[in-house]
């Protein structure tokens, strides 16, 4: 039976950008329409962008809590000139809908959701859903986090629809995220500019001081992994049947770094820990001036690992720049808020039954999966005792964050099939988990 797409049509015409600070109306509008479709609840003020927290209850007494988490707001949708069809006027051609948060992730969640209510309607839902909708995903904001502090709710598991496929025709569970921690870095020498041609060779170069630094932990990323939670035999076979790290390297039209990068693509993006410098600044380098600067800047970050501990290890750095600054020179670094990394056994009876339950749902047993990126609401709830099934039916395919962002049809077809089927599955895995 076609999904009716109308009252997600509704939701896609909302211009919910985050990541512009414009469209404060438009964020709020958003979360009463997530409000509005689940039945009421509360709009959470006070932490950033609204939150919504609401409660989809279930068709039985003394049922298990489940979060549902996912995102309203959406990155702009930058020159309109590029999109075949207006951001915001969803538009279905080809099996495909078109719209700014097609896939992500207002087409992803809204179906998990839809899910809920249509079981929830039947007389069939066995567990409460717990509806958290965070407005500030798409600009890295921490509101839902530290909403999530707040409550002493136990929940006997969360479900996430923002995630990708393995590939087109091959769905995946996202068992572990990498954690984030960073530093913007100031490093200053001379009270002064100099002129390069009267101080050049006697006065410290702020430049070259900060190269020096950044060299003492760029391209050291194995100095950074101990703790590593181990890969497990499940999870490599599945990784085997992924695309080769060459073949994704090239279609992102990325460089390898050695002759190592390719073959140990997955194990550096997803495995391991990763530094990054992301940007160094002093002066202006397209004009031609001889002078010696007061000081430079850098920012950069490093990937945590799954099983790594993000407050040591940014402890870590930051002994290990300030040991490499010269004596004449002074650091200053400014840390990031520290990001955990997550993990979950794709043994857990709640993961298990998610793995089933998407397999019921599209006919392919899904890929356990791991990410190089971070997702800190999944971390956050994870580290609270709250086993997270995180998946998703997104693809390479749909231009997330791009001109022209779209959605197959079918996939929301699934996304919402698996999400019935999810929330039929975890009634049982929750009572055999205890």
């Amino acid at each position: 039976m076609p999904l009716e797409l109308d009252e997600l049509f509704d939701l896609l015409r909302i211009e919910s950008i985050s990541s512009d600070g414009q469209h404060a109306p438009e964020l709020r509008q958003a979360a009463d329409w997530v409000a509005a479709m689940v039945g009421g609840g509360t709009i959470v003020e006070g932490y950033g962008n609204p939150l919504v927290d609401a409660l989809i209850p279930a068709s039985v007494a003394d049922a298990p809590t489940v979060v549902a988490y996912g995102h309203y707001d959406v990155q702009a949708p930058g020159d309109p000139a590029l999109w075949t069809s207006p951001a915001f006027d969803p538009q279905v051609r080809d099996g495909w809908l078109y719209a700014r948060g097609a896939s992500d992730d207002k087409g992803n969640y809204w179906a998990l959701l839809r899910a809920a209510l249509d079981l929830a309607e039947s007389g069939s839902l066995g567990v409460n859903v717990r509806v958290i909708a965070d407005g500030e995903e798409e600009v890295g904001g921490h509101s839902v986090i530290d909403y999530l502090a707040t409550l002493s709710d136990d929940f006997g598991a969360a479900v996430i629809f923002d995630g990708a496929m393995a590939s087109g025709e091959v769905p995946a569970v996202t068992t572990a995220l990498r954690g984030l921690v960073g530093f913007q870095v100031r490093l200053v020498t001379n009270r002064k500019e100099l002129h390069s041609g009267l101080y050049g060779g006697a006065a410290a170069n702020p430049v070259h001081d900060l190269v020096a630094v950044l060299a003492a932990v760029a391209g050291h990323d194995q100095d950074f992994s101990a703790g590593i939670a181990p890969v497990t035999d499940e999870e490599r076979a599945g990784w085997a049947s992924l695309p080769s790290g060459a073949e994704l390297m090239q279609a992102a039209g990325a460089t390898p770094a050695d002759d190592r990068a390719e073959a140990d693509f997955y194990h550096r993006t997803w495995e391991g820990p990763s530094l990054t410098v992301h940007s160094i600044g002093c002066g202006d380098p397209r004009m031609h001036k001889t002078s010696i600067g007061t000081e430079a800047l850098a920012s950069l970050s490093l990937r945590v690992a799954p099983g790594q501990d993000p407050a040591a290890l940014q402890e870590q750095l930051e002994t290990r720049l300030r040991s490499a600054c010269p004596v004449h020179a002074t650091i200053e670094l400014d840390a990031w808020p520290a990001g955990s990394p997550a993990y979950v056994s794709p043994h857990d009876p709640v993961i298990a039954s998610g793995f089933d339950a998407i397999e019921r749902a599209t006919g392919t047993r899904p890929l356990a999966m791991r990410s190089g990126g971070s997702i800190p609401v999944m971390a956050a709830l994870v580290s609270r005792g709250t086993p997270t099934i995180l998946s998703g039916f997104a693809t390479s395919d749909d231009d997330i964050h791009s001109p022209n962002e779209k959605m197959r049809v079918r996939n929301l077809e699934w996304a919402f099939a698996a999400g019935r089927e999810i929330f039929l599955g975890l009634e049982t895995a929750l009572r055999d988990r205890g």
